[in-house]
Parts: C-alpha cells; structure tokens; sequence
C-alpha cells in the first residue's frame, strides 16, 4: 500500500540521484577511473534515508529546498563513502552492496579506498561552497558539526569499536555506544542540519538531537533484525553474516523478540521529541515508525 511517506522516500530518492549526478564530477583525464567508481557507489540504489531526514529537517525551519539538497547530498557522499570502506577485505569483505557488486569487487581495493576518501572529502567542499549557504558561520557549524559526526568521536570511532569487539563478549552499553557513533551520529546531522541551516533556538536543536538519537537506535536494531530474518534480494546485501563473524548486535544480547520491542518503544519516543513542532514534523513521525517496519 502506498502512503504519504513512501511516496515522499521515493521522491526524494529520485531527486538526491538527480542532485548527485550533477555535483560528483564527470570522469576524464588519467583519474576518470575514481570518477567512474565514485559515480558507481553513490547513484542509482539505497533509500537514501540521511538526505530525506536532511531534507525534511529544512522543511521545519523554511530552508530553500535547493540549499537542503546540498546539504542531503553531502551527508550521502559521506554515508556512500562509509559504506564502499566499510564493504572492504579489510573490514566486512562484503561483495554485494544495494543489489550489485561492491565497488572494489567491481573496480579493485585501491579504487575503492580513492572513491571513498574523495566522497568524503566532496562533502566538506559542498558545505563549505557559498552556494549551500551565504552565511559563513553557518557553513562553518555545518562543517564542523559533519566533521564530528564522521570522523574520529563519531562514524571512524564506531567502526573501530565495532572491529574492537568482534568475536568477544559485548554488553548492552558498548554495542549501544558503537551503534550510536558508527550509524547515529551522521543520522543525527541530518536531522540537525536544518536547524543549523535555519539557526533554530536551542529548544528546537535539542528537540532533533533527541529524535535522531532514538530513531537512530531504533534504525540499528531493525537492521540487526533484518540481518536474521530478512530476504537477502530484498535487501540487495549478503545478510546473516553479523552471528558468523561473531558481531556485537543488539539482537545478539536482547534477542529478536526484546530487541524488536525495544525498537519499537524507541521510534515512538523519537516521534515524541517532535512535540514542539507542528504537521510540518508529520512525515519524520512517520519515518520513526517506517524504520522498525521496514524490509530492506
């Protein structure tokens, strides 16, 4: 069945291909090869989950939609970027990724590690363009606040965590904690990006930053779920791999029923947090529930 917020997901999905073909850069010259797997990572597949909370958090605070989408893209060059390392012989070793072969299956290690680094780095050259927004403090504060969410307190020290811990025993607070660095920091600059972009008052910031943090552990443990339960073509990803490698998982400590009820509790909490706003707000409730429902 077909609702407001699928209609919504997959608008949105279109558009952000639209906005990433425009600002990845063309393949020519001697380097049109990183280009190409650049360009092979980031269009075409994913739900594109981080640019529509971007997206919907400009909404809240009257943000030209065209500013929201560079910020979306960015905040997608760096989740594409996570994913293609992440996908490596050296950490997963996952050779599918959105229903096709992963990028150093389809270039090779040394390609892949290039294309993700200058995704990375392609994120911080859109936030930081005149284009995104004319105020330098608030292009700084994006800057800024994505560099903490990528980087060594954020995505880099929840993956270390994350390999730290592989095959040993992990209680409920570390695998919390790896979660919410690993996945929930870059969910929580999308959501606060608008409020950044719009230099909404604290109340409002701290009302995002509340949202993003229980939806992005709702998000995690409906992806463990779907690690144990979900169809493998739905997905587009090799699932069930989590238990053999011996990954900490909140289904691996809760269980698939404490877990699935936790994630639950948590999505309505994150819809709660958005009290403060009107049926502007509509559409990141319903995602809060979307994500403990989803398939894929």
């Amino acid at each position: 069945m077909t609702t407001p917020l699928n209609e919504a997901l997959e608008a949105s999905a279109t558009l952000m291909d639209d906005v990433l073909a425009d600002v990845l850069p063309e393949p020519s010259g001697p380097e049109a090869r990183v280009h190409e797997a650049m360009r092979y990572a980031a269009l075409g597949g994913g739900k594109r989950l981080r640019p529509f909370l971007a997206m919907q958090s400009g909404k809240l605070f009257g943000i030209d939609a065209k500013l929201m989408q560079r910020v979306a893209a960015a905040v997608e060059c760096v989740h594409v970027y996570s994913l293609i390392h992440d996908d490596l012989p050296a950490m997963d070793d996952d050779d599918l990724r959105r229903g096709k072969p992963t990028t150093h299956k389809q270039y090779d290690d040394a390609t892949a590690i290039l294309a993700g680094d200058a995704l990375l780095t392609l994120a911080f050259e859109i936030l930081a363009d005149e284009e995104t927004n004319e105020d330098p403090y608030v292009r700084a504060k994006l800057v800024a606040r994505l560099a903490r969410a990528a980087g060594p307190h954020g995505m880099v020290a929840g993956q270390m965590i994350d390999i730290a811990v592989e095959g040993q025993s992990a209680d409920i607070g570390t695998v919390t904690r790896l979660q919410r660095l690993k996945t929930g920091e870059l969910i929580a600059f999308a959501c606060e990006a608008g409020a950044i972009m719009g230099k909404a008052s604290k109340e409002a910031g701290h009302a995002l930053e509340g949202y993003a943090h229980d939806l992005g552990l709702a998000f995690q443990m409906s992806d463990d779920l779907l690690d144990v339960e979900g169809d493998e073509n739905a997905a587009g990803k090799a699932l069930r791999k989590d238990e053999a490698r011996g990954k900490a998982t909140f289904v691996g400590i809760l269980g698939a029923e404490r877990a699935r009820a936790q994630a639950e509790l948590l999505a309505a909490q994150a819809a709660r947090h958005l009290d403060l706003f009107d049926e502007k707000a509509d559409l990141l409730r319903a995602l809060a529930d979307y994500v403990v429902h989803r398939k894929k």
